[in-house]
């Protein structure tokens, strides 16, 4: 089998990419920055990347609630059919209302395919935009007291590895959480214990997001993204790690130590 593994430098395609080099398989793994470019914004650089693929791991930068996402979702999955892959492995937003139509895009494709329904990452907190937070000591959102089951990303780099060489992964959807439903009160107060700096969270109204978001490039689309999913749709596990790989999810705690030991916010 050859691999297709796009976004192969983010959170959880380069995961997914060591996965699949570990196992033997063939993989190509491909972004705006690999020699191979692959560009969701530009569609002739597609062919290349999924020339002699089998399956494709889809990670749309930067969310499948953009607008426009479905659009080019399709377009894509027309794309890797006439390239002759068999099987897609989509990353979805947990909760996002676009995210499940591009769900449905992918069901009705005609290839082979495995949903990994994904939420908050673990790793936003040491990989993303919010590790400068937790270092300057205040993570600022609008998620209220609104809990959120985390997700460490190598539990979803093993459930998308897996679904990648496995056909008893065809046609499932896998709802992958952490084990705990937690606030971000106890994120940061687990993130604490874990640095040995003071962390706090500070909950934010609407407004006072949107306008502390008023700067950032994607401001206006992640306050409506964090609107819309911070609203507890959310908060409830799911048992897509166990589904699939059978074994139990990743702690937060387990998270933070891991990240702590690998020196994230130092």
């Amino acid at each position: 089998m050859s691999a297709l593994v796009i976004g192969s430098t983010g959170k959880t395609g380069r995961r997914i990419l060591s996965r699949l080099t570990d196992l033997g398989h063939p993989v190509r793994g491909v972004s705006r920055r690999t020699d191979i470019v692959f560009d969701w914004e530009r569609p002739e650089t597609w062919s290349a990347a999924l020339e002699g693929i089998d399956a494709a791991y889809v990670c749309y930068y930067s969310d499948l609630a953009v607008p426009g996402a479905p659009g080019v979702i399709e377009a894509f999955a027309e794309k890797a059919a006439s390239a002759g892959v068999e099987r897609l492995v989509l990353l979805s937003g947990r909760g996002e209302h676009q995210a499940e139509n591009c769900e449905d895009i992918i069901r009705e494709s005609g290839l082979g395919w495995t949903i990994v329904r994904a939420g908050w990452f673990a790793q936003n907190f040491d990989e993303g935009d919010l590790r400068q937070d937790v270092v300057d000591g205040t993570i600022a959102l609008s998620a209220g007291e609104t809990p959120e089951p985390f997700v460490d990303a190598e539990d979803i780099a093993d459930v998308a590895a897996a679904a990648m060489v496995d056909e008893r992964h065809a046609g499932r959807v896998y709802d992958v959480t952490g084990p705990r439903l937690l606030t971000f009160h106890d994120a940061a107060a687990m993130l604490t214990e874990a640095s040995g700096r003071p962390v706090r969270y500070m909950p934010l109204t609407d407004a006072q997001f949107r306008a502390a978001l008023a700067e950032h490039p994607y401001g206006e689309f992640l306050a409506d993204l964090c609107a819309e999913v911070f609203d507890g749709r959310n908060a409830h596990l799911g048992t897509g790690v166990q589904d699939a790989i059978g074994r139990e999810p990743r702690s937060f705690a387990d998270y933070c130590a891991a990240a702590e030991a690998a020196g994230a916010w130092r």
